[in-house]
């Protein structure tokens, strides 16, 4: 597969971040008492407002705008086992070394997402969409269109690389190519994705001679 650029996620694609995640949305839903299974195979993917609309129909946009701020600070404050996935760090590196532009493409706010970011040990993007710079979150495209637009590239130039069914759908959902890492196997429109990885150094990327990205699985 060949591509211009790419847009990755980063909770569970690039950065482990499942620790904090289920310690802090647990922790809420115990206040709120609501079912831990209901809460984490609702959310991932998914930008945290649209998570507390869901669970919080009929609150207030004030009174889920407390919860979100109260939220947002447990979360942007405790990485404790934040860590970057295998291979991520390295792939990055890889991008950087070829010229190959890519970006991170979040649900999270911008400070969980940079401080999960700072807690791996990421390399810097050239972009970074949180989810203050779309209207609507994944599994709508907007998201990875706007990162597609901001690197300066067509969205079918650009691979998506996800672990949320969210994130596939919203990569497909923009017309751009998608790999899928540690998706779950019953995530829908997963037969229409380019790669179905475990791991993220399971592929290889160079560059070829007019400048494209060249992904291959490994052997």
């Amino acid at each position: 597969m060949q591509c211009k650029g790419f847009l990755f996620d980063l909770d569970g694609t690039l950065v482990n971040s499942l620790p904090v995640v289920e310690r802090s949305w647990c922790s809420w839903a115990d206040r709120f008492g609501i079912s831990h299974d209901d809460v984490l195979n609702f959310i991932h993917g998914k930008q945290a407002i649209t998570s507390l609309r869901h669970f919080m129909a009929g609150s207030s946009e004030a009174e889920i705008a407390a919860e979100f701020t109260r939220l947002e600070q447990i979360e942007a404050t405790d990485t404790d086992g934040v860590e970057a996935l295998p291979g991520a760090v390295e792939l990055l590196n890889h991008l950087n070394a070829l010229n190959i532009p890519w970006a991170i493409v979040t649900s999270g706010s911008i400070p969980v997402a940079h401080a999960r970011h700072r807690a791996a040990g990421l390399p810097s993007p050239e972009v970074f969409v949180t989810a203050e710079q779309v209207q609507r979150g994944k599994p709508e495209p907007d998201a990875y269109l706007l990162g597609a637009k901001l690197l300066g590239l067509a969205p079918e130039a650009c691979v998506v690389v996800e672990d949320a069914a969210a994130g596939v759908l919203s990569g497909l959902a923009a017309g751009c190519h998608v790999i899928a890492v540690n998706v779950p196997a019953d995530a829908p429109r997963l037969d229409e994705v380019d790669f179905v990885l475990s791991r993220l150094d399971e592929i290889s990327v160079e560059k070829s001679p007019n400048g494209d990205a060249v992904i291959h699985r490994k052997a």
